[in-house]
């Protein structure tokens, strides 16, 4: 199946999310701030505003402060350790944080610090799989993909500090 995807517009800037088979594959930062940089769209993708309506939905009800969790299908492509990485990042609720040392620990390995750090900032799918939610130790704002201030912005976000509205 052909992949698809869309650009929406967000209180952060514009995202890119693509997939297919109804599956989300990708959601990234394309505006200026981007640690990464704008994703190349592959000329092999199929523009399908129509194929991520849930997820727009859902990114419009998190902004506005009305979304907690995400309930969107994901196909996340990454090593074994990256996907358990991006499992346990899903499981810090909302409006919480936690230290890329303390993420080592919940997967039984509490010297692997740098190696959450790396598939972290591997997550392909930003906002939805909350790499926001990891910190530095003591509590120290540390790289996002996105740039420091989308991240604050996030984290403003989930503390209850006010909506993000377009």
């Amino acid at each position: 199946m052909r992949e698809n995807f869309t650009l929406i517009n967000s209180p952060l800037g514009e995202l890119l999310l693509h997939g297919r088979d109804g599956r989300l594959r990708g959601l990234r930062f394309q505006g200026e701030g981007s640690r990464r940089g704008p994703l190349a769209i592959d000329p092999a993708w199929q523009r399908d505003d129509a194929a991520f309506t849930d997820a727009r939905t859902q990114l419009e009800r998190y902004f506005a402060g009305q979304l907690l969790e995400f309930e969107l299908e994901l196909e996340l492509q990454g090593s074994d350790w990256e996907r358990s990485v991006w499992a346990a990042l899903r499981r810090i609720p909302h409006g919480q944080t936690r230290s890329y040392g303390e993420l080592a620990g919940q997967l039984c390995t509490p010297q692997a610090a740098r190696a959450v750090g790396v598939a972290n900032g591997r997550n392909p799918v930003a906002i939805i799989v909350p790499c926001h939610r990891v910190i530095g130790a003591g509590g120290k704002l540390t790289g996002y993909g996105g740039g420091l201030e989308r991240k604050r912005a996030l984290l403003d976000l989930e503390a209850g500090r006010g909506a993000l509205l377009v």
